[in-house]
């Protein structure tokens, strides 16, 4: 497969998922009294209004082109004002939600494809082989950003909802700490460089797992 292919069959499905999880989030936000991102078109699944130019086409090309088997990318962030947010809840418990809805949307999306795997099998459809590459990667990318989001290190998703697990003081210490550019900046320095290593047990597990609820084991 050469690097136009490779490219085609990361970014399609990224920037599909990336669209995915920042809907997620705005729509989460607009249920629970936020109407920000509503507000400001962004409560959609259109991939021009979630994509960084960066984030979401050039620093994945530019991984996929040197070849190193581990890229990733991120779209743009869905604007959240916690002060909006139902009084039903903790204004933390609100922004807890928020923040898990994308994960979890990635989630439910590897979900729904493994099942179309699934259905593909049972009817013994033949599928072109490049729609199933496709496919594929999608289910892969998906499960991928899930878990990686929920990392608890600023700025990811999953630093959101450990604030909003810990009780509030420790929640808000660490709500100090990550408005600590330094801190943000080394952290998810560290992370990057060992992503590939941490990432590679969970998701494993949690794609076999999908696979084995969908019947695809």
């Amino acid at each position: 497969m050469d690097i136009v292919q490779q490219a085609i069959m990361v970014l399609v499905p990224m920037i599909l998922s990336l669209s995915v999880h920042e809907y997620a989030h705005a729509r989460a936000a607009y249920a629970l009294g936020d109407d920000t991102a509503s507000r400001m078109g962004r409560m959609n699944l259109n991939p021009m209004s979630h994509i960084d130019m960066f984030g979401t086409i050039l620093l994945p090309v530019i991984a996929i082109a040197s070849g190193s088997g581990f890229f990733f990318g991120w779209a743009k962030p869905v604007p959240i004002n916690p002060v909006r947010l139902t009084r039903r809840f903790q204004m933390k418990t609100g922004v807890l939600l928020t923040a898990a809805a994308g994960p979890a949307s990635n989630l439910m999306f590897a979900f729904l494809v493994a099942i179309g795997f699934r259905v593909v099998a049972y009817l013994n459809v033949q599928v072109p082989e490049s729609l199933m590459t496709l496919l594929i990667m999608t289910f892969k990318i998906n499960v991928v950003l899930a878990l990686f989001n929920l990392i608890p290190v600023p700025p990811l998703d999953g630093s959101r909802v450990l604030v909003g697990l810990l009780p509030d003081s420790l929640g808000r210490k660490y709500a100090i700490l990550e408005s600590n550019p330094m801190f943000t900046l080394l952290a998810f320095g560290a992370l990057i460089m060992f992503a590939g290593r941490l990432m590679a047990w969970p998701v494993e597990v949690v794609t076999r797992l999908l696979l084995l609820v969908t019947g695809n084991m």
